[in-house]
């Protein structure tokens, strides 16, 4: 097995076209990296260059100790899924799997033993025999899937292996993914624009916008220790909610001022303007003394829990509430809602998260 490092990485394109800025990022040896961003962020770009199949425009790349800028891709021992399963039509499962493994000239009670252990471990030793368009979407996974394991590569590269598939199958194979990942112990780097996926499946996330990298942390500390206003964003569902705010000092704490209601804090904060943020699932209805004033517009249950689309009385500031099921406010009534001080983000003027320090006295307005 192998670690992956990307030093100062850079892609350029023609017409100056930069889809990857400077990305330093090291996997480790059997690591589950998932790599996630919006459409356009660069994700895809960054695994195509690991793979070989994009040169690398500034930065090295190295597999293990090999520095791979211009290593051929059949000569990086890696295997790569894809969103497309791309398996030969003509072919059987067994012939799919082994396709690699015959080309390279590899012994054949070798390649047999192989196939039918990927296959054992996949739970596909019955198709074998099949064809391509005798299999389900997620059986066509498993065989692209097997066709990787057979490799005995030092990387595993996945892109998007799993959007082709109905949301209950994604969620099986997630776990098939994982389970199989820890059993091989095989250094995976995994691009999905699926924050789920990347909540769930990985070691480390790594949050990519327009290019450049954002954080690389662990799923839970990307959630509660945002590193900035996009991070904060893009991780959690709903998204988190935001509020341009002014803060004075008062002998409480810290003074907000917001559309969205004004209310005092007991923490330390320096006056000026910032960006407040708190998650839907952080507000609720259930504390006296709450700090912002909505009016129910839109009650959507979702099963175990309901979302409240609301209004604050003061402007037209929309807030998503995340909420137990059995509260289901009438449409058109007012709410006050709440929040507990260590659930709260602040963003300065470049987006970057502030620390929250709380004082020694009361957090009521």
């Amino acid at each position: 097995m192998s670690k992956v490092r990307l030093s100062n990485v850079s892609k350029v394109y023609e017409d100056d076209i930069l889809a990857v800025e400077g990305l330093d990022l090291t996997v480790e040896d059997g690591e589950f990296v998932v790599v996630v961003g919006p459409s356009g962020c660069g994700k895809s770009t960054t695994l195509r260059m690991v793979a070989g199949l994009e040169t690398v425009s500034h930065g090295e790349i190295s597999i293990g100790e090999t520095v791979v800028n211009d290593v051929r891709p059949q000569d990086r021992n890696i295997a790569m899924v894809f969103q497309s399963y791309a398996l030969y039509p003509h072919m059987s499962v067994r012939e799919n799997m082994s396709f690699g493994l015959r080309l390279a000239g590899d012994d054949a009670d070798e390649i047999q033993r192989r196939v039918d252990d990927a296959a054992e471990m996949l739970e596909i030793s019955e198709l074998l025999d099949d064809y391509p368009k005798q299999l389900s979407g997620g059986q066509q996974q498993r065989v692209a899937l097997g066709r990787a394991i057979v490799r005995d590569p030092d990387v595993f590269l996945m892109d998007e292996p799993l959007s082709n598939l109905d949301a209950k199958l994604r969620t099986q194979m997630r776990t098939e993914i994982q389970r199989i990942q820890e059993s091989l112990g095989v250094t995976t780097i995994y691009v999905t624009h699926d924050q789920t996926e990347a909540m769930t499946m990985a070691d480390r996330i790594v949050i990519l916008n327009d290019g450049k990298l954002q954080q690389v942390a662990p799923p839970e500390e990307c959630y509660d220790e945002p590193n900035n206003e996009f991070v904060a964003g893009f991780i959690g569902s709903p998204s988190m909610n935001f509020f341009d705010v002014t803060v004075t000092r008062s002998n409480r704490g810290a003074h907000f001022e917001s559309p969205a209601g004004e209310f005092t804090l007991g923490i330390d904060v320096p006056p000026g303007e910032y960006t407040f943020g708190v998650r839907p699932e952080d507000l609720t209805a259930e504390r006296e003394g709450g700090y912002i004033d909505t009016i129910v517009d839109v009650v959507e249950p979702v099963g175990s829990d309901n979302y409240l689309y609301l209004k604050t009385t003061r402007s037209t500031s929309e807030v998503i509430a995340r909420v137990e099921s059995d509260f289901r406010p009438e449409v058109g009534g007012e709410i006050e809602l709440g929040f507990d001080i260590e659930d709260i983000h602040l963003f300065d003027a470049d987006g970057e998260r502030m620390p929250v320090t709380e004082l020694q006295m009361t957090d009521s307005a």
